[in-house]
């Protein structure tokens, strides 16, 4: 009951084939390790431990492990790969990079010592006034904006989404309803049905929401397509994610964004887990609006700071937004001109582009911690495009290693389990197993596949997950019956997919021979 495996998960059977070793074993995974053309920056990164509980504070006490020229001391850090989790959430939270340490307290230096005069003097060169200069030209280069105006640096996601959606989101009578897909991120909905409410609507009327067909996970792109095509006439703003959180399909961004446009809609996005994962070309691919955040892919932090896009065919010219006939707009200090901000006039004016979206001086130790995660981007050679190479393999790798296990069940086959399987009689234990619901098909994905534990509803997810967790295996457990898991291509290896792989086997065949508890 195999599925079709993925142009770029072939070279791992070929190369297996060809060196006589197994595609899980771990001389294997580590010449996949030795061989790829471009490797990551694992050394770039801090590595959680297996069990953070060994120690009381990160690291023991992070002040002491900073030489006198503010570098971590490798010498005195020397991480032991042993002690380390194998670590494939950075789709939940990405790592803490050397860097980001010693930048934050060279900052802290610098409120300490200068306080306010950091603002306009700063001894790295990093003035606070203009922090986010640092950081708005490589996240133009990745959300692919075609200049820096194209993008702002601010808030989270969830409250720039809202004040995106009250200039982008303006429902007359003949044109008042968002589409969505169905299960979206449970904040979107929540900014959805509130923003349909402020403008005393009913949901149940206004919102629509795509469901996959019965006995599928996933969303087909001609469906979403004939969606738009049938109710387009009505829908005020289509805006769905770039990547589905919980099954790990990528949606056409482009096609989806032309098939609204043609049809006089507003097509923003929530990029949150597309961002530094799949190759973005907002500009090209006339997206009017989208959100994202920075803690995923982005590595910039817990709760760092957001960003947004907004394309520049509505900043180019000043009478579309804000103004007696331009559409509304939020205004705040730090979007006003540059020039004249500080001199506080009462008249408010926008800078030209994204930046006028923009409230209040932005978190400065959140920038520094986003900058010193972007300035890895920044150097990749051959940019997010090399990257993304380098993750369809990871992640191609982990997939054709996962089918391999007995307890893979084909996805058209899951709804069915375990009614599908012919189950000797008399065999001991139980019969849990899984299946992959994201695409197999590199471009219709990021780096994240999420494995449906069967029977659904029984639990198995949760008791796989914890256990995963004991034997140092961090992936993320999704409600319900989800486990995701994300090779992160700046600091995963093959060998770590090996790992989890094992691991998940080891696990599954415990829980199966396993004699079944008494029945009531």
């Amino acid at each position: 009951m195999s599925t079709p495996i993925a142009h770029r998960a072939i070279w791992p059977r070929r190369l297996s084939a060809s060196a006589c070793l197994s595609l899980t074993d771990p001389q294997f995974a580590l010449y996949l390790d030795s061989i790829a053309c471009l490797g990551g920056l694992r050394s770039e990164f801090r590595l959680p431990r297996k069990d953070p509980r060994s120690s009381s504070q990160p690291d023991a006490d992070l002040t002491e492990s900073i030489d006198q020229t503010g570098n971590l001391d490798d010498e005195q850090n020397e991480e032991d790969e042993a002690s380390r989790a194998v670590y494939l959430c950075g789709n939940s939270l990405g790592l803490q990079n050397r860097r980001t340490a010693e930048m934050i307290l060279a900052e802290l230096d610098v409120w300490a010592d200068q306080a306010v005069q950091g603002h306009f003097i700063h001894a790295e060169g990093r003035n606070w006034k203009n922090i986010t200069d640092l950081v708005d030209p490589i996240l133009a280069r990745l959300v692919g904006a075609s200049s820096t105006a194209e993008v702002a640096c601010n808030g989270s996601l969830t409250t720039n989404l809202h004040i995106l959606m009250t200039t982008f989101y303006r429902p007359t009578k003949e044109r008042f309803k968002i589409l969505c897909e169905q299960n979206c991120f449970s904040s979107d909905l929540y900014a959805f049905t509130s923003q349909i409410e402020m403008h005393g609507l009913d949901p149940k009327e206004a919102l629509i929401t795509l469901s996959p067909r019965p006995g599928e996970f996933t969303l087909r792109s001609e469906d979403i397509i004939s969606a738009i095509h049938e109710d387009g006439q009505s829908i005020a703003l289509i805006l769905f994610s770039g990547v589905q959180y919980y099954t790990g399909q990528a949606f056409p961004i482009k096609q989806i964004t032309a098939a609204g446009h043609q049809q006089g809609c507003i097509v923003g996005w929530d990029l949150a887990h597309a961002v530094g994962n799949i190759l973005l070309e907002l500009h090209n691919w006339q997206v009017d609006f989208a959100v994202w955040c920075s803690y995923k892919y982005l590595n910039g932090g817990p709760g760092a700071i957001a960003g947004l896009f907004v394309h520049e065919n509505w900043t180019s010219d000043p009478s579309k937004l804000g103004g007696p006939h331009g559409r509304p707009r939020l205004a705040g200090w730090f979007g006003h001109n540059p020039a004249s901000r500080f001199d506080m006039p009462c008249k408010f004016e926008g800078i030209r582009g994204a930046g006028q979206f923009v409230h209040s001086n932005p978190d400065v130790l959140s920038v520094i911690s986003l900058y010193s995660s972007l300035q890895l981007f920044a150097s990749y050679p051959g940019g997010m495009s090399s990257l993304r190479m380098r993750s369809e393999e990871l992640t191609g790798y982990l997939e054709v290693c996962l089918h391999g296990l007995s307890s893979y069940v084909d996805v058209r086959y899951a709804l069915d389990y375990p009614e599908c399987l012919e189950v000797p009689s008399g065999s001991p234990g139980h019969t849990v197993a899984f299946t992959i619901i994201t695409p197999p098909v590199p471009a219709q994905r990021g780096a994240q596949l999420s494995l449906l534990f069967l029977p659904v509803g029984k639990g198995w997810m949760q008791q796989v997950g914890q256990q995963l967790l004991q034997l140092g295996i961090v992936v993320d457990q999704r409600d319900p019956d989800v486990l995701r898991l994300s090779p992160v291509p700046l600091y995963n290896s093959f060998d770590d997919c090996r790992k989890a792989v094992q691991a998940l086997n080891s696990i599954l065949e415990q829980i199966n021979s396993s004699p079944p508890p008494p029945s009531d």
